[in-house]
């Protein structure tokens, strides 16, 4: 079972979360968490791991109207977008796949709410990778 919708950046860490958190303010985004898991990793329990970080995605309309089809909702809410260093010149850009909403909890009246969520994430990971637009036409 596929959980993800990635894309290959060919650009260093640092530069493209700066694109990432672009493409998604252009899709209606907005970010409500952070979490580098680097930093806590290295403060933690003193390890070092690639630089990566966990933005919390949110889009008001769609967590409203989540949350009205399925109260329960927030346990899956925001939309994780995970970034991660696989190199110097090339990162791994991750979302949750939205359309796990409606398979997890089996409520049809999510079907538009993940639809939407995805297509809007599918079009900011396609800005970041074109090579990704080109496969899925």
């Amino acid at each position: 079972m596929s959980y993800a919708l990635t894309a290959t950046v060919e650009q260093p860490y640092e530069q493209t979360v700066a694109k990432v958190r672009e493409a998604l303010a252009e899709q209606g985004f907005g970010i409500l968490t952070e979490i580098d898991i680097r930093a806590t990793l290295r403060e933690k329990l003193d390890v070092d791991v690639s630089p990566q970080i966990i933005l919390g995605a949110c889009r008001p309309p769609l967590a409203h109207a989540a949350l009205q089809a399925e109260p329960s909702i927030g346990l899956l809410l925001p939309c994780n977008v995970v970034v991660r260093a696989l190199d110097d010149s090339t990162t791994l850009v991750e979302a949750v796949d939205p359309e796990l909403m409606v398979e997890l909890t089996g409520n049809a009246e999510l079907r538009a709410v993940a639809d939407d969520a995805t297509n809007r994430l599918g079009l900011a990971l396609d800005s970041l990778d074109p090579r990704r637009a080109q496969r899925k036409e």
